[in-house]
């Protein structure tokens, strides 16, 4: 980009406002992409996810294309990724990260094409799991999913920054959200592997690996507490009761997925109670239930299984037709605050190992 502009300083006043001409950018302050610093974040990739070269790494060709990312078709090579990296001030060090999230972008079922063409506000959320977590340095404690953490917020930022200069998912013709959220600047948080007291997310995905990302198309985090109880229903309850709106897109397609992300003390009281992931998943499918004649007047046009269709008006209707559509980690630090992060509806989540 930096020869394409034929920048002759290296000035981030310059960059920003000959991206603003062309419609680049996020509107923030931008990091120049020089060649040397593009040089150095393809380096950084050589060394792998967690910043340890196995010796005997053949450079990847920079110029292959690792996805291509709709609606633009744009070609994702990892010279893109890294020159993206490179302008949301990036580590040295993530681009494995980036380019393994970048294929999740890619795959079918999540449906990058739908996710950028609705009205709807929903953003990418990447969840990086895994020795990457620690050996990059990013935040999976308190404040996971806010400000203040280098890796958290600039990878977050590159994401975006990849659909709107790869995918062109610009509003307007390439990203139609009808008021956007502010996680389309950046969202990416990390599992708090340390203090779950269940297997790792990924590998109950069954992705055994060192390292994993996690893409998971929804709204911004909804936060429930719960300050007093000893106990996992409760708890839980609240969830439920996050989880059973009218107001997301949940509600009329019954296949959507949700993702629990539970404070570490509040799954240390579930656990506690010896409940497993899958008691989590199961409660919550009980409890996240709407009147079918609430859920019908509410809606003309929706997207249930037919089961769920048949449904007397007085039945309680579940707000997603399985227990598997309600994904649970652990991510934050001290406090009995978690949330649930609602999908778009017509997009399923994705986990892959972390590759360069």
């Amino acid at each position: 980009m930096s020869d394409e502009l034929n920048l002759t300083a290296d000035s981030p006043e310059a960059l920003i406002e000959a991206f603003e001409a062309r419609g680049w950018g996020d509107g923030l302050p931008l990091i120049p992409p020089t060649k040397d610093r593009v040089e150095a974040m393809l380096a950084s990739s050589a060394t792998g996810a967690s910043g340890t070269s196995d010796g005997h790494s053949t450079p990847a060709d920079p110029d292959e294309v690792v996805a291509t990312l709709e609606p633009r078709l744009g070609e994702a090579t990892r010279r893109a990724i890294a020159i993206n990296a490179v302008l949301a001030g990036c580590p040295p060090g993530v681009l494995p990260v980036l380019v393994s999230a970048v294929r999740a972008l890619a795959r079918p079922e999540l449906n990058l094409r739908g996710v950028n063409a609705t009205t709807h506000p929903v953003a990418p959320l990447l969840i990086v799991h895994g020795a990457a977590v620690s050996e990059l340095g990013f935040n999976a404690g308190l404040g996971t999913f806010g400000p203040g953490n280098r890796a958290n917020a600039s990878v977050g930022r590159a994401i975006r920054l990849i659909l709107l200069h790869v995918a062109g998912a610009r509003p307007g013709d390439g990203d139609a959200s009808s008021q956007g959220q502010p996680s389309k600047y950046a969202y990416c948080i990390a599992e708090n592997e340390a203090a779950s007291p269940w297997e790792s997310y990924p590998r109950s995905r069954g992705v055994d690996a060192p390292s994993a990302v996690t893409i998971h198309c929804g709204e911004n985090p909804h936060n429930f507490h719960d300050m007093e109880s000893d106990s996992p229903g409760p708890i839980l309850e609240k969830a439920a009761s996050v989880m059973a709106t009218l107001g997301s897109n949940n509600a009329p397609v019954s296949s959507a997925e949700f993702f629990v992300v539970l404070g570490p003390e509040h799954a240390a009281t579930i656990a506690g109670a010896g409940w497993t992931r899958r008691d989590v998943q199961s409660f919550l499918y009980e409890r996240a239930r709407l009147p079918a004649s609430v859920l019908r007047r509410a809606f003309e046009v929706v997207q249930w299984r037919p089961w769920l269709e048949a449904l007397g008006e007085g039945d309680e209707l579940p707000i997603t037709d399985h227990p598997d559509n309600i994904h649970v980690l652990v991510a934050g630090g001290a406090g009995k605050h978690s949330c649930v992060i609602p999908s778009w509806g017509m997009t399923r989540s994705v986990t892959l190992p972390i590759e360069s």
